[in-house]
């Protein structure tokens, strides 16, 4: 009797907000069973069971897309990062090691679909540049985080960009398989102290 309910009474229609969260899931969810290359908007739509128009009013192009992708990941990672930091013992070692957990356990958690969007924004100057000020942005939180530990000349921002390669190479070495994932912390954790410890003896 629930059955027929359900048959007959009309579908609530999703508010704006509802069908984002709706086609970013379904999204990811296409990245992960099928990969980057396969993501489109008309993709997107067949999957999510929605007319192409609806997927362009909200997205505009795929590259619209990717980025609204890297947001998400971007905005998920920076929470992680604040609510570990403001736990964390204020020490360089302890900060390091929020910096290192915080960085890999968020780009696990989005597997291996968060790398190939990471590559396909790389592939185009618009959303390089979109990719480049969020990494300034989260740069500039880590030199917050570590420069108490960093001695008069702070931290440099080479250092930064080496601590962010290291980063992304380990946490698609764990997302791979290839290392486990608390080797890729600590390993990133020693990247981080020595870099600092080197920044605070040229001080």
């Amino acid at each position: 009797m629930s059955t027929h309910e359900d048959q007959t009474r009309p579908r609530r229609r999703l508010s704006r907000e509802e069908r984002q969260r709706q086609l970013l899931d379904t999204a990811w969810q296409l990245i992960r069973e099928e990969g980057t290359d396969a993501l489109s908007l008309g993709r997107l739509a067949e999957q999510a069971g929605v007319t192409k128009p609806v997927v362009y009013d909200h997205f505009g192009t795929r590259a619209g897309l990717l980025a609204a992708l890297f947001m998400e990941f971007d905005a998920r990672q920076t929470a992680a990062m604040d609510a570990a930091l403001q736990a964390s013992e204020e020490s360089l070692q302890g900060r390091a090691g929020v910096i290192a957990s915080s960085y890999v356990e968020c780009v696990l958690l989005q597997g291996r679909e968060i790398p190939g969007v990471i590559a396909a924004l790389a592939g185009s100057p618009e959303l390089e540049s979109i990719k480049c000020g969020f990494e300034s942005v989260f740069l500039e939180k880590c030199r917050d985080a570590l420069v108490p530990f960093a001695g008069g000349n702070g931290v440099a921002t080479a250092g930064l960009r080496a601590m962010l390669g290291a980063a992304e190479a380990l946490s698609h070495a764990a997302a791979t398989g290839e290392i486990t994932p608390q080797e890729a912390q600590d390993e990133l954790r020693e990247t981080i102290v020595a870099m600092v410890e080197r920044s605070a003896q040229r001080g």
